[in-house]
């Protein structure tokens, strides 16, 4: 099941339209806020060892940035193997169904 795309909602009333696509990007920015803050978590959790000044210290700077790059990386490619399996799953119900995609 892929995303719902432009031609999905052609017969629908602009009012069910907007409503569909509004609650679609609530959902996204949702989302977006749970990965953001689950990645803060993670990093601090990991990195700050101690709070004796207001700032990080070299070594927590560097394994902040190192985290943050690791967890943006395997989002991506988590992402990306979903999508991939997405798409095996669509062609291999549309060719047992008959129709090509």
């Amino acid at each position: 099941m892929a995303g719902i795309s432009a031609s999905d909602l052609a017969g629908l009333p602009d009012d069910q339209k907007n409503m569909i696509l509004g609650t679609i990007e609530q959902a996204q920015i949702k989302d977006s806020l749970r990965m953001y803050n689950s990645l803060v978590e993670r990093c601090f959790v990991d990195c700050v060892d101690s709070f004796r000044r207001k700032d990080l210290d070299k070594d927590e700077e560097k394994c902040v940035t190192r985290c943050a790059e690791k967890f943006i990386k395997a989002t991506g490619r988590t992402g990306q193997r979903f999508a991939e399996l997405t798409q095996a799953a669509e062609e291999q119900l549309a060719s047992k169904a008959g129709t090509p995609k």
